[in-house]
Parts: structure tokens; C-alpha cells; sequence
């Protein structure tokens, strides 16, 4: 107190200073309490930052003629910045998150006296409404943790990674393990194409690569259309058989 009156008399902002780091940890302790509370999807350094902002504001305006003291009067403040800095950043309705403490708490006294979760039906009779409104209330929670996907999680590893390097992708370029089979697949056709003989690697080259028809192809060569049917017929065969062991291999990739 000595030090917030030689500050409120001076306004020497290096008391100011002194008096907020003596109140940071206290910001801090009120902060992870509130987030194990109201788990939504904000930074804890913008709460730290909205809780010291709000120590700040409680220097400048504590009146000890009122009764409460500075510390007092300072758990307010930064009680009520930590609060709005959650709500602000968070998509749910206030009835929402209530109703998720009250489910909470149900499952743990729940978990206390039985040594399991509760089941759906069992947590719906404790919440007086039905399964499927259960479903629908837990539905609604999941649509309402929303966050950066450059915020920080637990890796695969232990380390930290942001959240979009840990999101599942529907592109197999990026599986690592898809990339390794197609490699694989592609050895495996390679040396059955070369097992073929020279012409029918040739009408396989003309009809596939270069896209010419039949009767373009036997132009080509000099035979028959009939005769470049036969070979294109043999070849699919002699893959077909030389890849007969990487059947599920192949359908894996293609």
C-alpha cells in the first residue's frame, strides 16, 4: 500500500511497474483457473495480456476509502477482463457453456460413484432430457470450438506443431506412405513392361503414350489392325500375369 501511494501521488510509472509485476502471477493463476472452466479456443497470452491490462486499470482507479483492499479490488478487475477476454473469443452462447459445466460436473459425480463414464442414456436421465437432445447439445459444442489452425498442439512426437500440420488431408501427394507405395507400384510395372518383347512394348508405347488407334498403329509397323488387336491382347496378358502379386498393390495407388 505504501508503494501504490507513492505511485498515486507521484504517478512515477516505475512504481506502476513494480505493483503490476507484484500482481502477475496472481493474473496468471486466475487465468489457467478460467481456462480449466471455460475450455474455448483462446490464446492464453491474450488473456495474460487482458488480465495485466486490467491490473493496470486497477492502480489508476483502486479508491481504498471504499473498504476493499488493493488486492481485492484487483482480483475484480482482472476476474471480470480474463471473463470477457473468453467470451469475446469464444463462439458459444453463454446457456451453452453453462449447460457443458453442468454436464461436466454430472460426469464426474458420476465417474466418483461408479468408477466408469457415464453412458449417453444414463447422462441424458441425469440432464432430464433425452439421448438424441444429448447428441444434438454435444453436436453443438463441437461446432463451437473453433481456432487457428496455427495454434500450437502436441505433435505425434511430443513436440509442438501447429494444428493444420496435424489435420488429416484427402491428398494422397501428401501421405508419405501413398507416395512410398506409387514408387513401389511404378518399379514393379517398369520391369514387367520391360519383360515384354519389343513389338509389344511398341503398340503398348503408340496406343498409350502417343495415342494412335489400331489401324494407326498398324500403319505404322506394317501389319494388320487385326494382328495389332492380337499383340495388344497378348500384352495385357503378360503384365497381367508378370502382376498378378501386386494386384492390391496397384489398386492401392491407382
Amino acid at each position: 500500500m505504501e508503494l501504490w501511494h507513492e505511485y498515486r501521488r507521484t504517478g512515477d510509472k516505475r512504481l506502476r511497474d513494480r505493483l503490476v509485476l507484484t500482481y502477475a502471477p496472481l493474473v496468471k493463476f486466475i487465468v489457467y483457473r478460467k481456462i480449466g472452466e471455460l475450455p474455448v479456443s483462446c490464446e492464453v497470452d491474450d488473456l495474460v495480456s487482458a488480465g495485466l491490462e486490467a491490473v493496470i486499470k486497477s492502480l489508476d482507479r483502486y479508491d481504498p476509502d471504499k473498504g476493499a483492499t488493493l488486492e481485492q479490488f484487483a482480483w475484480t478487475r482482472i476476474h471480470g477482463a480474463v471473463i470477457d477476454e473468453l467470451r469475446r473469443g469464444d463462439w458459444a452462447p453463454r446457456s451453452l457453456r453453462r449447460w457443458e459445466r453442468d454436464m461436466r460436473r454430472l460426469q464426474s459425480e458420476f465417474r466418483a460413484i461408479h468408477g466408469r463414464p457415464p453412458s449417453d442414456g444414463e447422462l441424458a436421465d441425469a440432464l432430464s432430457m433425452t439421448t438424441k437432445q444429448l447428441i444434438a447439445r454435444k453436436q453443438d459444442l463441437l461446432a463451437s470450438d473453433v481456432g487457428s489452425l496455427n495454434t500450437l498442439v502436441l505433435g505425434h512426437d511430443g513436440g509442438s506443431v501447429e494444428r493444420i500440420d496435424v489435420l488429416p488431408s484427402d491428398d494422397d501427394s501428401t501421405d508419405p506412405f501413398h507416395e512410398a507405395a506409387k514408387t513401389q507400384a511404378k518399379e514393379h510395372f517398369r520391369r514387367a513392361f520391360a519383360s515384354l518383347g519389343r513389338r509389344e512394348r511398341e503398340v503398348a508405347v503408340l496406343l498409350y503414350v502417343k495415342n494412335l488407334t489400331l489401324r494407326e498403329i498398324g500403319v505404322v509397323l506394317g501389319v494388320s489392325e487385326s494382328r495389332v488387336c492380337q499383340i495388344h491382347g497378348e500384352l495385357k496378358k503378360t503384365l497381367k500375369r508378370s502382376l498378378a502379386n501386386d494386384a492390391e498393390l496397384l489398386r492401392a495407388v491407382a
